[in-house]
C-alpha cells in the first residue's frame, strides 16, 4: 500500500510540477523567439546575396539539455506498450530544438543571417541496459552567421 501511495504521490507531483515547468518554458520560448524574428536561419547556403561583400562569418551554435518528468515517463511507457505516438516526448523534443536554436540565435545576435544550419540530436544516459528509464534529450543547433559590409 506505500508503494501504490508513493507511486501516486510522484505521479501527481510529476504532473503538477512538469506542467507548470513546461508550460512556462513554453511561454519563454514563444518571447524570445519575437526577438530574433527579423535573424534568417536558412538550412541552405544559396541564398547568401552575393551583390552584397561579407564582413565577417564565423560559427555560431546553441546547445539545449532537456529531461523528462515523471509523469511524461509514465505516460509515454504505457503508450509505447500499445504502439502509440509517444506525443510527451515530442513536446520535450520541440522544447529542446527551440531552445537550441534561440541560444544558436542569440550567438549571432549581431549577424544579418545564419546559413546552413544543422540540428544534431541525442539521448543522454538512456542505454537499454540501464536502470533509469527517465529522458534526457540533447538538441545541438548549429551553422554559419554572416555579417554583410
Amino acid at each position: 500500500m506505500g508503494d501504490l501511495l508513493s507511486f501516486l504521490f510522484f505521479l501527481i507531483i510529476g504532473l503538477t510540477f512538469g506542467s507548470a515547468i513546461e508550460k512556462s518554458h513554453f511561454k519563454s520560448l514563444k518571447n524570445r523567439e519575437r526577438m530574433f524574428i527579423n535573424l534568417p536561419t536558412i538550412s541552405t547556403q544559396k541564398t547568401v546575396d552575393i551583390d552584397k561583400e561579407i564582413a565577417y562569418s564565423k560559427l555560431v551554435y546553441g546547445c539545449a539539455v532537456i529531461s523528462s518528468d515523471f509523469f511524461k515517463d509514465f505516460v509515454a511507457s504505457l503508450k509505447n506498450l500499445f504502439g502509440m505516438r509517444l506525443d510527451p516526448y515530442e513536446s520535450l523534443m520541440d522544447r529542446a530544438r527551440r531552445e537550441a536554436i534561440l541560444r544558436m540565435k542569440k550567438m549571432a545576435a549581431s549577424s544579418d543571417i545564419i546559413i546552413n544550419m544543422r540540428i544534431e540530436t541525442s539521448e543522454i544516459g538512456g542505454s537499454s541496459n540501464s536502470k533509469s528509464k527517465g529522458v534526457v534529450a540533447e538538441v545541438l543547433a548549429y551553422g554559419t552567421a554572416i555579417t554583410y559590409k
